[in-house]
């Protein structure tokens, strides 16, 4: 596997590791709801690295869907690299804008995805998928880097959008008309895609009906395009013998059935039939035979149906290149002046493609990140589409920018409550939902157990140690407090003997009654956190206990 190279890769390859858990504070003034929880839609404003690890302890491994819209480098945008990376090199690149004179640029801008693509990976679901905007200025570059985080073996597609139908004008020999969807699985073989709603057009050649009312279409039952010859798969080239007086099939000569039928292509050469003889036997149902005029000769059909029995309409498979109006950046932008008077975003997405995407991911009740969100195309989407379909489809949006609350979440609010100028019926009346509003916090400073300056909660650190050690959610519902007990992972279960207290914290030990409380031999072992113990290791082995000391050991515990 090819593998890419660029300044301070080697800083920044594990640099997600070292990026300190956050709070997250809860800001009740900028939510839409009666009570904020992180369980919520959220809207999170700040670094969306800091962001990201944040939500780790909540959702690793529960999102379904990422997409994100990062900075194209082109030169124009003014983005400027800040990650506070431990090397005098990337030291000298913060905070400086990254123009097209910069010869780093390409550098900068993959130190900046390289940890935030692999936290983003950590939250994904195992059959999670995630959507990536981009343009050619980079898209080489971060197909080699996503082959690297998620490998290659996990590639789905590259898809290109018709985002601008007139093409940039101001580029030098060609006018670009169009941009990529870089789209990746977490686990290809996990993965599970839908297909999209058919067009009029598609629907229109469903003309035929049956005698229960469901409308289908006829496909030929000999195969056509690629491997479609005879020696291809030689079992599949079968005689088959028609019923004229009723059009029923048989895979044996009869006194009814006499008009045989092979698969042959119009020059005559041998071709084969789409399906075995087995799969005919088990689907004659579906079998309608017809006598071509033109031809004088009998042919066989397949009853393709627009609908399966209990209703669900039929969706085509995706293809790789989008061209549909809706899709245009204009179109974002006219979206934004419905609900602001103006487009405060210079290149917003539209609704449209955040719902195609939702749409081929189609988990009604999955959760859709988004950590780039800008003007929060991504929430109007997944509104509309809960709207339009009864989902119950959650978002999460992370926004560095100071415009989080007056553009992002404006937004959000604005097409829950009612958009009087939108087109769309729906977003005139409000799409209903709540959010949570949360802004990053300060920094959880184990060490700070040691001097005693600010202090987490017991709950903030049970989150950030249960995840921390087990790599698996923590469920604030089963923390109890007054037993110290934190939660139950596959193979611990876990306890914190901690007080956001200095002077109560000296006192606090691992006794050999607390042990015996807590540890049972033949039980599922246990995980215990305080700031020191009072017995031997024979001991704990004896109560299956394992123990970590506050605040040094709780890195390395089950990684």
């Amino acid at each position: 596997m090819a593998q890419i190279q660029f300044k301070g890769k080697s800083f920044v390859q594990n640099h997600h590791l070292l990026v300190k858990y956050h709070e997250l504070i809860p800001k009740k003034d900028k939510s839409l709801t009666d009570k904020v929880s992180l369980h919520d839609n959220l809207i999170i404003h700040g670094d969306n690295l800091k962001a990201l690890k944040a939500l780790l302890p909540l959702y690793a491994g529960k999102i379904k869907c990422i997409y994100i819209d990062p900075p194209y480098n082109t030169g124009n945008e003014k983005w400027a690299y800040n990650d506070n990376v431990n090397s005098p090199m990337m030291q000298e690149w913060l905070g400086k804008v990254v123009d097209r004179e910069d010869l780093t640029r390409h550098d900068k801008w993959l130190c900046m995805m390289t940890p935030r693509l692999k936290l983003l990976r950590e939250l994904l679901r195992e059959d999670g998928v995630i959507f990536i905007s981009i343009d050619d200025n980079e898209a080489h570059h971060l197909r080699i880097l996503m082959d690297e985080i998620f490998g290659e073996q996990n590639f789905l597609t590259k898809i290109s959008i018709q985002s601008n139908p007139r093409g940039r004008q101001s580029e030098r020999y060609f006018a670009s008309v169009h941009e990529y969807l870089l789209v990746y699985a977490k686990h290809y073989e996990k993965c599970i895609l839908y297909g999209v709603p058919l067009t009029e057009k598609q629907i229109k050649e469903y003309k035929f009906e049956d005698k229960n009312g469901r409308k289908y279409r006829l496909l030929g039952l000999r195969q056509r395009g690629a491997a479609s010859r005879r020696e291809d798969r030689p079992k599949m080239f079968f005689p088959i013998y028609i019923n004229v007086k009723n059009g029923s099939i048989a895979l044996e000569k009869s006194s009814e059935h006499t008009i045989k039928v092979l698969p042959k292509k119009s020059t005559g050469e041998d071709s084969r039939w789409m399906w075995s003889k087995e799969k005919l036997q088990k689907n004659f149902e579906l079998i309608e035979t017809r006598l071509i005029p033109k031809r004088n000769e009998w042919d066989i059909f397949v009853k393709d149906y627009l609908s399966t029995e209990k209703g669900e309409e039929r969706k085509s498979k995706s293809k790789t290149l989008w061209v549909e109006k809706s899709l245009n950046y204009q179109n974002g932008k006219d979206e934004l002046k419905a609900i602001f008077g103006e487009s405060p975003i210079e290149y917003p997405k539209p609704t449209a493609l955040i719902k195609y995407i939702a749409a081929i991911v189609g988990d009604l009740d999955g959760i859709f990140l988004d950590s780039f969100a800008g003007s929060g195309t991504s929430a109007n989407a997944v509104l509309a589409l809960n709207k339009e379909n009864g989902g119950n489809r959650k978002f999460i949006l992370v926004e560095c920018e100071d415009y989080s609350d007056k553009i992002t979440a404006e937004r959000v609010r604005r097409v829950i409550k009612g958009v009087p100028n939108a087109k769309d019926e729906n977003l005139q009346k409000g799409l209903g939902g709540t959010f949570s509003y949360f802004e990053l916090g300060k920094a959880i400073e184990l060490e700070s157990i040691l001097s005693g300056d600010g202090l987490p909660t017991y709950e903030e650190l049970a989150r950030y140690i249960f995840y921390t050690a087990t790599g698996e959610e923590f469920d604030p519902k089963t923390m109890n407090e007054k037993k110290n007990f934190v939660g139950e992972s596959r193979d611990y279960k876990v306890y914190l003997f901690y007080e956001p207290d200095i002077e109560k914290l000296k006192n606090i030990a691992l006794t050999r009654e607390r042990a015996k409380s807590i540890g049972k031999p033949g039980e599922k072992r246990r995980l215990v956190f305080a700031p020191t113990k009072y017995l031997d290791q024979a001991h704990l082995d004896e109560l299956r206990i394992d123990f970590a000391q506050l605040p040094f050991e709780i890195y390395e515990l089950a990684r």
